[in-house]
């Protein structure tokens, strides 16, 4: 194993230690909330959030630009330019903050007290929701910078370290929430905001102490303002299909059918955001190597890591949802108290998307490495946005909530090809490369995987220790359909060497 993978799987593990504790976390957290705060009022946080949560169009687009720029840079090893990319970054992000808090504060507060479907009495309370998650939108903006310094310096420790934090002050914010005596929907928008303002103060000192770019002084550099806005400006079009799809198809059911449904789909969401982040641990310490292999120009090595990471994203969503799907039903009503209307389904439903979603990441990440994403932009925009179109015209027709998610499966299907063909334009991946090592493997793992955990699943009546059951099953299915289908010669003898090393097998031995 060379010194790149080590560092990939080192980082992986960090993050999956860090993944692991937050999900843990996450879920008894959001069962205390729900309980708390009751089934509108989780509504009511969920919807108001997504309000401003669509202006991630606008900061989403400029922190990839500032992710990839700082990574290509580190590639080269010039500090000095990577000082002037985060002083720049910096400064954008700072102008960001302005224009949404402008937005906010007059489109967004015009959109909730005359657009938006709340219950009487609880509009004051949605408002306040609506300030702190503007200043929690804020102090993720200021973050980005240094965030994405860490990620590209692979210090991943301390993004471990800060992100437990983080999770634990949240633990600590369920208990203030339970004994407050204030407005609960009020008092927990308002403890949330203040996590994120500590959390944006301690990346802040970290940075400022261990990485040399990470100093600020106010500079102008035009062409870096350019150059990172013309990339951002077509990336702007992708994030904005994704806040559509997701933020406006929230506030679009909440118009159709009200809160309740905004917290089912608040259900679903913190369990599959719960998996997700176990796959994005794998991704993350991922990406920051691709781009330097483009940096490089490494094109076998990318291939390489795009196809590899994305199959092993594949089978690590395998391990998590295949049982969290089969048992939808059950792990709701163990992990909550009361299961809104529509939560399991939407969940089934919304973890088949995520899957083929995630498939894409490593496209994503090879595709921005060149700098050069304008096509890729248009056509994924044209094929992708789809799925506001459809859902609309299906609420309008009078479908059930459900018919969204099935909208997002079929489009985001299509924008899966889509991106392995643009990517062959762009970097030179020969389209059935991914076919072959990728689509091919895929497909057999996932049906003999599932096969025999449906059966079982079919013919046990549900129990909790069919849920525990199934997990089992689910797990020794899948990794023998991996073992068999899913990896190669060279790969299983990488495992075996591991195994090796571990067990301090000589290789000689008799």
């Amino acid at each position: 194993m060379n010194s790149d993978n080590k560092r990939i799987a080192k980082n992986t593990v960090l993050l999956y230690i860090r993944t692991l504790f937050i999900m843990l976390i996450s879920l008894y957290t959001s069962r205390v909330v729900l309980a708390t705060l009751g089934v509108k009022d989780y509504g009511i946080y969920n919807v108001v959030g997504g309000v401003i949560a669509m202006f991630n169009v606008v900061s989403g687009s400029i922190s990839n630009a500032i992710g990839r720029f700082i990574t290509f840079e580190l590639g080269k090893g010039d500090i000095k330019k990577l000082n002037d990319i985060f002083i720049t970054s910096v400064n954008i992000e700072f102008l960001i903050a302005g224009a949404v808090l402008l937005l906010g504060e007059t489109v967004g507060v015009w959109f909730l007290n005359t657009q938006m479907n709340i219950p009487d009495g609880r509009m004051f309370a949605a408002n306040w929701v609506l300030q702190f998650s503007l200043f929690s939108f804020i102090m993720g903006l200021w973050s980005v910078p240094y965030n994405a310094s860490i990620i590209t310096h692979e210090k991943m420790s301390a993004f471990a370290y800060v992100s437990i934090l983080e999770a634990s002050l949240k633990l600590l914010i369920v208990y203030l929430l339970v004994i407050s005596p204030w407005d609960k929907l009020i008092t927990y928008s308002l403890l949330l905001a203040s996590v994120d303002l500590l959390v944006r103060i301690v990346y802040g000192i970290y940075c400022k102490i261990h990485f040399e770019e990470c100093r600020y002084h106010f500079a102008w550099h035009k062409d870096l303002i350019k150059q990172m806005g013309g990339f951002s400006g077509w990336q702007f079009l992708t994030n904005a299909t994704w806040m559509i799809n997701t933020e406006g198809i929230n506030i679009l059911m909440n118009l159709f059918f009200g809160v309740a449904i905004n917290a089912a789909r608040g259900v679903a969401n913190q369990v599959d955001g719960a998996i997700m982040r176990f796959v994005t641990s794998f991704t993350t310490a991922l990406n920051p190597q691709i781009t330097k292999d483009y940096a490089k120009g490494n094109m076998p090595a990318l291939y390489k890591l795009v196809c590899n990471g994305a199959k092993y994203t594949f089978f690590l969503m395998l391990f998590f949802q295949l049982p969290a799907i089969l048992e939808a039903n059950t792990l709701l009503h163990v992990w909550l108290k009361n299961v809104p209307d529509h939560a399991v389904t939407f969940l089934q439903l919304t973890m088949v998307g995520t899957m083929f979603n995630m498939l894409g990441n490593t496209q994503l990440t090879a595709c921005m490495a060149t700098g050069n994403i304008k096509r890729y932009t248009i056509v994924v925009t044209l094929v992708g946005i789809l799925v506001f179109p459809i859902t609309w015209i299906a609420f309008a027709l009078g479908m059930p909530p459900e018919s969204c998610y099935v909208a997002f499966i079929i489009v985001y299907i299509a924008v899966l090809f889509t991106r392995v063909y643009i990517m062959k334009g762009l970097i030179g991946c020969p389209v059935m490369l991914f076919i072959k090592k990728v689509i091919f493997k895929i497909i057999p793992v996932a049906v003999f995987s599932s096969i025999i955990p449906v059966l079982f699943v079919h013919y046990i009546s549900p129990s909790f220790l069919r849920l525990i059951e199934t997990c089992i099953i689910c797990t020794i299915c899948s990794f023998i359909s991996i073992w068999i289908f899913g990896i190669g010669k060279s790969e299983r003898m990488a495992v075996f060497d591991i195994i090796k090393k571990k067990l301090h097998i000589s290789t000689n031995a008799n």
